[in-house]
């Protein structure tokens, strides 16, 4: 039984050298999620509170979409559930096995050839030497790299680098997927091919956790929402309900 949950999680980290940092770097750095917040009696910002009491319970058979504008902790709340991010407090419970498809091209080694991080990626995915071994013609094949498979990650593209690591991470079986929707990188066709290849992960994933403010998308994709804002949950519901309290929001702000 799979399953994802989180009690009373905070996520705090400072703001380095903030006696001299002006107030527009610090509105900027605030946009990485969460609310500035100081310490003392100075009234000078210290550290960004990013998550800020997130409790929260995902079961088998979920498919829950974590919305909220720029700067509202979507990203954030992703990494601390995949284990990127250790919380400040509070306690995270994964039952089954996890990928991200966050930031895919984390974990590659430049100096190695694009074959050989893709055994490295898999076997730290805990799969077998024979199990590499079976899904590096997929890989090849999606890729399109070509010989290029064979030369050091440091000779490619960004493109390529992205191709690489996002056909290398959507060939595993995750009972547990947390993604980002923000993996618009190459070509119309490419980003056709790629959002095929995330709909058979999506498949055969147990749970499935999107950051996306894309209502389209999570109408779509989604059968539950949680609504983060300077991250704090402000709703968590059926998809529906959710974003409609997502869209009056958004109306009296642009009112």
């Amino acid at each position: 039984m799979a399953l994802i949950s989180l009690q009373n999680v905070h996520l705090e980290y400072p703001v380095l050298h903030a006696n001299q940092r002006t107030l527009r770097d610090l509105t900027a750095t605030a946009y990485t999620g969460g609310e500035l917040a100081s310490t003392g009696n100075s009234g000078r910002a210290s550290h960004v509170r990013a998550l800020e009491d997130i409790s929260l319970h995902i079961g088998d058979g979920e498919r829950v979409a974590i919305i909220g504008h720029n700067g509202s902790g979507k990203t954030t709340l992703l990494r601390v559930m995949a284990g990127l991010y250790p919380p400040t407090s509070g306690k995270i419970r994964r039952e089954g096995k996890t990928v991200s498809v966050i930031n895919p091209s984390v974990g590659l080694n430049m100096s190695l050839t694009g074959r050989e991080n893709v055994r490295n990626l898999c076997l730290l995915a805990g799969l077998s030497q024979r199990e590499a071994n079976r899904l590096i013609p997929d890989i090849a094949e999606f890729t399109e790299l070509g010989a290029f498979l064979d030369l050091p990650v440091a000779t490619y593209s960004s493109g390529m680098t992205m191709r690489l690591a996002f056909a290398t991470v959507t060939s595993l079986n995750p009972t547990i997927l947390i993604t980002d929707e923000n993996l618009s990188t190459g070509d119309a066709r490419f980003q056709e091919r790629a959002q095929h290849r995330m709909t058979r992960m999506m498949d055969r994933s147990s749970i499935v956790v999107i950051g996306s403010h894309s209502i389209g998308v999570v109408r779509r994709l989604c059968d539950r929402a949680i609504l983060l804002e300077k991250g704090r949950i402000t709703e968590d519901g059926p998809i529906e309900k959710v974003l409609a309290g997502y869209e009056k929001r958004a109306l009296r702000k642009s009112a």
